[in-house]
């Protein structure tokens, strides 16, 4: 007759009083919430996201040559892998002037990749680049583009990311450039009652 096999106990916490436990001193007693009573006359506010002045139904108008096209770490990496120079393609897709912009967490992002992806850091530091400033903490790029297109929408994000490009379709009026068969391609927004289209 061995020993009874306890079993063992997960996740015990120490029970801990509660604040507001009748055992607890007066003046250290949480004091119970008090629910506010709702006005039935009075005006209910609610926020409602208003849409920027630049769109027109569905088409941006702040978009026009010379296109600003902002640019993601995985897109100047596919470019290499497809060999297309970035900024001659751009124009061929576009049928206009392009200038291709780089934030400095995209910069970063390239930077942390290291040695292998040299090619790629000598191509974001060519001069036909505009460089944008970031303020943000951190060299998590995304979260900074979808940032920068929600609140200037005069911006073309270049990306192959499914994930981003997810995050930008929720946000009207930004067009998405991808690369698919070897060469750039434009997501177009929907023509909405004969809007017109860039």
């Amino acid at each position: 007759q061995g020993k009874q096999k306890k079993a063992r106990k997960y996740a015990v916490m120490k029970r801990m009083i509660n604040l507001r436990d009748q055992r607890i001193n007066e003046k250290d007693r949480a004091k119970a919430r008090e629910k506010k009573k709702e006005d039935p006359s009075a005006i209910k506010e609610r926020e409602v996201p208003q849409h920027p002045s630049c769109l027109f139904f569905q088409y941006n108008t702040q978009l026009g040559p010379p296109y600003h096209i902002l640019v993601d770490t995985n897109f100047i990496n596919f470019s290499i892998k497809a060999k297309l120079d970035l900024v001659q393609s751009m124009m061929d897709c576009l049928y206009a002037k392009c200038i291709p912009c780089i934030t400095d967490c995209v910069m970063g992002e390239i930077e942390k990749l290291g040695q292998k992806y040299r090619v790629a850091l000598r191509i974001a530091k060519d001069p036909r680049f505009e460089r944008l400033p970031c303020m943000h903490k951190g060299t998590y790029a995304d979260d900074c583009l979808v940032q920068r297109v929600t609140q200037h929408k005069c911006y073309i994000v270049a990306t192959v990311d499914k994930e981003l490009k997810r995050r930008i379709r929720k946000i009207p009026g930004v067009p998405i450039m991808y690369i698919s068969r070897h060469r750039y391609n434009i997501e177009r927004m929907p023509d909405d009652y004969g809007a017109p289209r860039f």
